[in-house]
Parts: C-alpha cells; structure tokens; sequence
C-alpha cells in the first residue's frame, strides 16, 4: 500500500493502539517461539488457533512440493510479516526468508524479531514500493496482510516483478466473501465497532480489508493469474457459520481460503 507520510503515520499509531489494546505481543520470549501453535499470553488463543491451521495446512500440503520443485532453499518474500513468526517457521526449514511491514513496533512488529534465535532480514517497506532488483523470488506470501493492500492489482504487480519465471504469490488468513457488499458490510462494521472502542475509525490508509470472488476473477484476467484454491478444515462450528447467520438474518461470515497465484505469462 503506498501513502502520504502523514497518512501512514495515523495508521501506523493507531494500528499500535489497536494492537496493544488486544493484547497483541509479550514480554515473555517464549511467546514469538510459540507462534502460531500457541498464544502463551491467552489474550487471542482463538484467533492463533486458526492461524495454526492455516499455517499447518500450508506446511504440510502446499510447500513440500515446491520445495520439491526447486531442489534447493527458497527465496520467500513474507509480506505483511508482522513480529516475524512465519519468516522464523521457514528458516527452520532452512528456506531464506525475508520479513517485510511497515509496522517497525519492538512488540508486535518487526523488532520483535529480536526474540527469535536465528535471524532473518527484516525490511521495512510498502507492498507496492518493494526494494528488491526483478525475479529475486521463488515465493511471495501475503501473510494475513493482502487485505491491506489500496489496490490489488499494483500490490501484484509488484510482487509479480519480484517473482522468478515459476514463482508463486501465497494468500494466507485474508476475508473472502462472495459477494463485494457483503464484504463492504463488514468492513462498516469494524470501523463502526474501532470509532466505538477506541475513538477513530481506522480508515487513515483507505486498505480494501478483503477479497471477493469477483475480485478474484478479474485479477486473473487482468494479470494473467492461474489461481488454485486451498479450503482448510477449521472445525465444525466455524463451518456452521453460514447457517447461523442465515437462521440469525445477518450477512454471510467470510471464508479463509489459501490461494496460490500463477502469473502464466511470467
């Protein structure tokens, strides 16, 4: 996402205000090694539990075979790094990784990097100014941050200049709706519930906050996208989501699908 100065400033401040609030980020080490199998601070266990699966999910059926493919360590460009936690899973794997954000917070940000034993480079930058020479990547991750993103097509195109010829752009813990006003609801109501909590609305960069199933088809179409789709099993009750909120009359809950993006004219 690219902005004024001023305008990332405010967001920057008040996602920290945010964040803090949740109880994002510890005091205790443990907690980043932990990540994302466990949330030793308790304060956000249910949503850590889901982004474990996700990242389980993506461990054990979607990267073994590029890994596979390639015969070497990967290139990974982790958009969206937050504290690092993914960019420090994948270096246990051996893999170079480099940890990307705007969010430089010694907590909840990139320096709490310093918490992990094997380190990484850690960058701060926007998704559509990244500052790395052309087909630098065999992977760009999209680590619950797409939803972000101003402009889906420039952030892509972006990571598709980084990308090499059979590279892959991954989309992990993003909102998708199938319908676009449904998401648009959505996005009203958490900025109604942030101008309740805390006084703002959270809205300093306009980020579009999630994906829809139109959206997904036109950006195939406009940059040459093969996409292939991953449906994680988040358990029951996350499954019965739309028929409770169909008995209950509200708008349809997001999906969490993985997606793995080809550029077929790369």
């Amino acid at each position: 996402m690219t902005s004024t100065i001023g305008d990332r400033h405010r967001f920057i401040e008040e996602y920290r205000q945010i964040r803090y609030a949740e109880g994002r980020g510890s005091d205790n080490p443990d907690y980043y090694l932990a990540l994302p199998y466990a949330d030793l601070s308790g304060a956000n266990s249910g949503a850590w539990a889901m982004r474990a699966r996700t990242y389980r999910y993506f461990e054990q059926r979607i990267l073994p075979p590029l890994e596979m493919q390639a015969g070497r360590p990967l290139n990974i460009l982790d958009l969206g790094a937050g504290n690092g936690w993914m960019s420090y899973r994948l270096s246990l794997r051996g893999h170079r990784s480099w940890a990307l954000d705007i969010f430089n917070d010694t907590r909840d940000g990139l320096l709490a990097a310093k918490n992990y034993p094997q380190p990484f480079p850690l960058i701060e930058a926007e998704f559509d100014d990244l500052p790395f020479p052309a087909s630098s990547f065999d992977l760009a991750i999209y680590n619950s941050s797409l939803h972000y993103s101003v402009d889906y097509s420039s952030t892509l195109k972006e990571a598709k200049r980084c990308l090499r010829r059979d590279g892959r752009i991954v989309i992990l813990d993003s909102p998708i709706y199938r319908r676009h006003e449904h998401g648009r609801q959505m996005v009203e109501e958490r900025h109604a519930n942030f101008l309740s909590c805390y006084g703002f609305r959270s809205d300093a960069i306009p980020s579009i906050e999630f994906l829809d199933e139109p959206a997904l088809h036109n950006l195939a179409s406009e940059l040459k996208i093969d996409w292939t789709i991953h449906r994680p099993w988040y358990g029951w009750k996350w499954h019965l989501r739309p028929w409770r909120a169909r008995i209950h009359k509200r708008r349809p809950p997001s999906r969490f699908w993985i997606l793995i993006g080809r550029f077929t004219d790369l």
